[in-house]
């Protein structure tokens, strides 16, 4: 898939173990498969976003994990379970990937899909206030 990096972003991402590298780039790829006109950030200074009409995920890298906050305001569905944290969070949950563990990856980009059609109806706090979530 063609897509535009963000340069900070590949920065972070090189500056990681090759195990975490290879969780980060895998996500990037689902995030931006999920939609072309996903777009790649850097907030909080260092810490690499995914944005379309409002956040979709962040990227965080931990000692021996991976996080992927995905902003939703918990109103997406997770069938498959693949939320770790944050259930009860009012803006984000998280799933966490730990070396050698595979990434559920339709289940992922199911997820994406759904906040970035919310983001395009107005983003899940709207949806929340009006009654649609």
């Amino acid at each position: 898939m063609s897509y535009t990096v963000e340069p900070r972003v590949d920065a972070y991402i090189d500056a990681l173990p090759a195990w975490q590298q290879a969780i980060c780039r895998e996500v990037r790829e689902l995030v931006h498969a999920a939609d072309p006109e996903v777009v790649e950030t850097i907030k909080r200074t260092r810490q690499p976003y995914f944005v379309l009409e409002g956040n979709i995920c962040a990227l965080l890298a931990a000692k021996d994990h991976v996080n992927v906050f995905v902003y939703d305001g918990g109103i997406v569905p997770d069938p498959e379970g693949i939320i770790t944290a944050g259930h009860d969070n009012k803006t984000a949950r998280t799933v966490a990937f730990r070396e050698g563990e595979p990434i559920n990856a339709p289940a992922l980009t199911a997820m994406f899909r759904q906040i970035i059609a919310n983001n395009r109806a107005g983003g899940w706090r709207k949806l929340k206030r009006d009654g649609q979530a």
